[in-house]
């Protein structure tokens, strides 16, 4: 059966909407030449803390160090620019949940669900406030979630989710009154677990942050190999050596400096376009008063929101794995999927049939086969490691950046006695089984969206083992 995404839309509309379209990140452009700029390394150095990689993750780690002892040397390694990757790409949303879901939580962690939504809690409420104590221009709002069904079979799912406490339903005018689509058959709506925020500036500005509070940041230093050597750890990097009593390694999707770690997590290519500013008009044909973040319900789903000057970010859909688990720019141009987004963009949003879009984008996302973070330590505690957010790393990224800093420094703490925390998901096989099965896993989950949410014999097989793929 065919799904309300496989309608026709006419192929003009999609040409004229990406004509004149710039590749690349809208909110790394926004910033422009006011991106700050970091040395590279350039001679070897000592730290009592070293961070590799400059994301949200290594940033906070960083930050959360220098809080803890303002007398402690800290390092932070980048290979490229703050806000290069992931952290300068992703859609803002800053998710309360540390499980990708109160589904994936409940199935993994029954006895736990409770504590991680409690902490998850926390960590969003923690991270707004720090956001304005350090004076960060992020563009913060607490705007909540919605959730909106495309398919007869997702209201029922929206239904359940309202009954376990997730939201509040809304019957088809209630979600209309908020968002008009003439795809909405029902929504979910949770004020509290949601916020959106200018990722670049979020990066740039706990870079600031950093720097302020002591930490040394090198860019365009990526490290290539970690070692102890008796009561040190070296980290070689841009052609130095880093001496640390600790490390940190938050290298996200990229593959790790631990061998044994390089299996856990594969990259998989996630489509963004971002529309230039609508005008009150066009806003006024859709409503959106609230300014909530948006989600529809399907296995291969579409993430959007607006920015603060009224542009409407819209991703998702595709997540696309290439062979051999390589991160490569050439895998960001692929025409068929920004033409597939605008399509749907149109289909959800046929009255805004004028809008054009001035951004189009992409970057990999870590994801593992248990769909949110794990921890590991190496060296004997000395170094810990967080991988595999699975596309909900903005507001997990802090809780993870605690979670390492406990890990390095030996605390026994509430989180790091989580069975989460203690844990680690089953690793992806290896070349081609690795390919073979994550293609045959997303064919399924398309099957399974065109045949009103039944899953066929592969899913089930993986539901049983608790393996599976999301983006």
């Amino acid at each position: 059966m065919k799904t309300v995404f496989d309608r026709h839309v006419d192929p003009r509309l999609i040409d004229r909407a990406l004509a004149d379209s710039a590749f690349g990140s809208m909110w790394l452009d926004e910033l422009g030449e006011a991106r700050p700029r970091y040395p590279a390394l350039a001679a070897p150095r000592r730290c009592d803390l070293l961070v590799v990689g400059g994301g949200y993750t290594g940033l906070w780690t960083a930050l959360h160090a220098a809080q803890q002892d303002p007398a402690a040397s800290i390092v932070l390694l980048e290979s490229e620019r703050i806000g290069w990757a992931a952290s300068g790409r992703n859609g803002g949303f800053v998710d309360a949940s540390l499980t990708h879901g109160t589904a994936n939580g409940r199935a993994r962690w029954p006895d736990e669900l409770a504590e991680l939504e409690a902490l998850g809690r926390e960590n969003l409420d923690g991270m707004g406030e720090e956001i304005r104590r350090l004076g960060i221009d992020a563009e913060w709002e607490r705007t909540g979630m919605l959730s909106v069904a495309v398919e007869p079979h997702q209201v029922d799912w929206l239904r359940e989710a309202a009954e376990a406490g997730e939201g509040r339903f809304l019957e088809r005018p209630e979600v209309l009154a908020q968002l008009s689509s003439p795809t909405y058959l029902a929504g979910l709506f949770n004020p509290d677990t949601c916020a959106l925020v200018n990722p670049a500036k979020l990066a740039v500005g706990l870079a600031r942050a950093c720097a302020e509070a002591g930490v040394a940041i090198y860019e365009h230093s990526p490290a290539t190999a970690v070692r102890s050597a008796g009561p040190d750890i070296h980290v070689s990097a841009a052609g130095h050596d880093v001496i640390a009593q600790r490390v940190v390694l938050a290298t996200n999707v990229f593959p790790s400096l631990l061998r044994r770690n390089r299996l856990h997590t594969v990259p998989v290519y996630d489509y963004v376009l971002a529309t230039e500013p609508l005008s009150a008009a066009q806003l006024e044909r859709i409503g959106w008063a609230g300014r909530q973040g948006v989600g529809d319900s399907g296995n291969q789903f579409h993430y959007y929101r607006l920015s603060a000057d009224n542009r409407i970010l819209w991703g998702g859909y595709d997540a696309v794995y290439h062979f051999g688990r390589r991160v490569a720019p050439a895998y960001e141009h692929r025409p068929r999927s920004y033409r597939r987004l605008a399509a749907h963009f149109f289909l959800t949003f046929p009255q805004l049939s004028d809008v054009r879009f001035a951004h189009r984008w992409a970057g990999a996302i870590d994801t593992n086969t248990r769909f949110c973070a794990h921890w590991g330590t190496a060296h004997g505690g000395r170094v810990a490691y967080v991988n595999g957010f699975t596309g909900l790393g903005v507001g997990a990224a802090r809780f993870a950046a605690d979670v390492c800093l406990d890990l390095v420094a030996g605390r026994q703490t509430e989180r790091t006695r989580l069975e989460m925390v203690r844990t680690r998901p089953l690793p992806f096989p290896p070349e081609p089984l690795a390919s073979v099965g994550i293609q045959a896993t997303r064919w399924s989950l398309d099957r399974a969206d065109h045949r009103s949410g039944r899953r066929n014999a592969v899913l089930k097989v993986l539901d049983r083992l608790g393996l599976g793929f999301d983006s």
